[in-house]
């Protein structure tokens, strides 16, 4: 079972690396297989699926979102605990509130994640 422990460790550090711009720190959360699905990948990718999956593919789309906000700053607002995932709700990109769901294996490592903004 995900502990309050890992969820709270990679909250912080996971806001710390993008507030730092620090596209190595930010890959360290995420496993190999990861798979991400987000509506800025639509906008930012074009692709329609919403989806990357893999380091690289994620690595990609995060490098293009760094690139395309310079001024990102994360905020966190709270953290939501399952059972095998955890819910980061907080601050992003231009303002807009969001929340992403983060599935973790049991090494604590990121395997999958559905990320939602606020219309």
């Amino acid at each position: 079972m995900l502990t309050e422990e890992i969820a709270l460790q990679t909250t912080h550090d996971w806001i710390e690396a993008w507030n730092a711009h620090d596209l190595d720190r930010i890959m360290s959360h995420y496993a190999e297989g990861v798979e991400f699905t987000s509506p800025f990948i639509v906008k930012l990718l074009g692709d329609r699926t919403g989806t990357v999956k893999g380091i690289p593919e994620l690595r990609a789309y995060f490098a293009k979102g760094l690139a395309a906000y310079p001024q990102l700053k994360f905020e966190l607002i709270q953290i939501l605990l399952g059972v095998d995932s955890f819910i980061i709700y907080y601050r992003s990109v231009n303002d807009l509130i969001a929340a992403e769901q983060f599935f973790v294996n049991p090494a604590g490592a990121i395997v999958k994640v559905a990320a939602h903004y606020s219309i």
